[in-house]
Order: C-alpha cells, then structure tokens, then sequence
C-alpha cells in the first residue's frame, strides 16, 4: 500500500520554526512533482510550496523568505522547514505527490499535520 504520511507538525510560538516532513511509502517506482499545501479554519486548501524531481522549487508570497521546500529523492522524502511562524500560518499543513506505482501515475495526499502558531 502506498501512503504519504507528514510529520513534525505542533504548537509553536510566534517566530519559531518547524520542520514538517512528507515521507512516501510502498511499491513506488518514481516520485515527480510534489507539493505542501495548508488548510485553516473556514478557508479554502491553499498551495504553498512545491518541488521538482530536479529541486526548482516554488512559494505562495506570502511564505518567501520565511519557509524553504526540500526533498531526498534517495529517501522519496520531502521537508518543508518554516522559521519566523506567524498566527496565520495555522493550519493543517498536507503534502501531495505525483507518484508513479505499478504502472500507474496518479497523485497521492498525506493526511494532513496541524500545525498551531499561538502564544
């Protein structure tokens, strides 16, 4: 079974930082586009950060300079490292991939880790 399954979400102070990490699991035979996206209270789902096989990488404005997306194709892992956390930067933050398994290429979603900022 293939699962894509975050961690590293919880409760930080304004101006902490977090590291969220998206690792993909199970008979995957190549991970192409991935993404970070975060979903607040009464808001739409909204993208904030994605990255190429090849590591070009892409912001919302209002996360540049704040929160940088990596990943370990070795280890078909993603990280999203947030620092100067704002109160808007609550919510559950999800990570979405296309991944190809068994032939299939399709995309796959995380189930989502909550991320708080709050003092």
């Amino acid at each position: 079974q293939v699962q894509l399954v975050e961690s590293g979400g919880g409760l930080v102070q304004p101006g902490g930082s977090l590291r969220l990490s998206c690792a993909a699991s199970g008979s995957i035979f190549w991970i192409n586009g991935m993404d970070w996206y975060r979903q607040a209270p009464g808001k739409e789902r909204e993208l904030v950060a994605s990255i190429t096989r090849g590591h070009s990488t892409k912001y919302a404005d209002s996360v540049k300079g704040r929160f940088t997306i990596s990943r370990d194709n070795d280890k078909n892992t993603m990280y999203l490292q947030m620092n100067s956390l704002k109160p808007d930067d609550t919510a559950v933050y999800y990570c979405r991939a296309d991944m190809a398994v068994r032939g299939v290429a399709r995309e796959y979603w995380g189930q989502g880790t909550q991320v708080t900022v709050s003092s």
